[in-house]
């Protein structure tokens, strides 16, 4: 066997033991790697124990402070003054989603995901929860009901809750927020019989949703 053969051969059997060695029928075990990490980052199985941190749990917590991409905060308290203060704001604010018929048409299926249980289709507290004897007491949204609701104390309610309804602000995104009290308002028109609802749209310059730093899921004041 000539030396060219033998180096050939040689050469052969060296791939070989390297395609067999790198080779696992179980992906989660892929065998002897070569240069790795050109193509494959460290990972860890969802909720496993982990050695890099001080607690031993590979599911971490967002840094302190930090907001999702696109958030708007909301910095009123759960108070009942705070409450009582909402409903001198007549106008939706700046930061809220527009009226658009797009936008009525989501707070319409946000309406029915999340409040139609307790507020009934029409939003005259007919609700299943109310008529099983789950709870009592739910209001209708016509003007006689509540007559001073705005847009802003909709929304401060959904953000914080009232009375046996709890907070909805982790459930609920900002802007979906203002969607549902758009749709809120719709059904108020409807009960009281009117076209339209009776709402200011426009820039609030005394808005109290500015942006700023968001505390509406660690207030503990309930309202009265």
């Amino acid at each position: 066997m000539n030396r060219t053969l033998k180096l050939f051969v040689a050469s052969i059997a060296v791939f070989s033991m390297v395609i067999g060695t790198s080779c696992s029928r179980d992906k989660s075990k892929p065998g002897l790697e070569y240069m790795p990490d050109m193509y494959r980052g460290p990972q860890l199985n969802t909720y496993s124990a982990s050695g890099l941190f001080k607690d031993s749990s590979s599911a971490r917590l967002p840094e302190e402070g930090t907001v999702p991409r696109g958030y708007t905060t909301y910095n009123v308290p759960n108070t009942t003054d705070a409450y009582l203060a909402t409903l001198e704001k007549k106008a939706y604010p700046s930061t809220a989603a527009e009226m658009s018929e797009s936008n009525l048409l989501e707070g319409e299926r946000l309406y029915t995901r999340f409040c139609v249980n307790c507020h009934g289709v029409k939003g005259d507290g007919n609700g299943n929860l109310m008529e099983s004897g789950k709870f009592a007491g739910v209001p209708s949204y016509d003007s006689q009901r509540l007559p001073d609701i705005t847009p802003m104390s909709i929304f401060h309610v959904i953000t914080h809750g009232k009375g046996v309804m709890g907070a909805h602000a982790a459930q609920i995104e900002t802007q979906d927020r203002w969607r549902i009290a758009q749709y809120v308002l719709a059904l108020r028109a409807e009960l009281d019989g009117d076209d339209a609802a009776d709402v200011v749209v426009g820039d609030d310059e005394s808005s109290m949703a500015e942006d700023v730093a968001d505390d509406s899921e660690d207030a503990s004041e309930e309202n009265a």
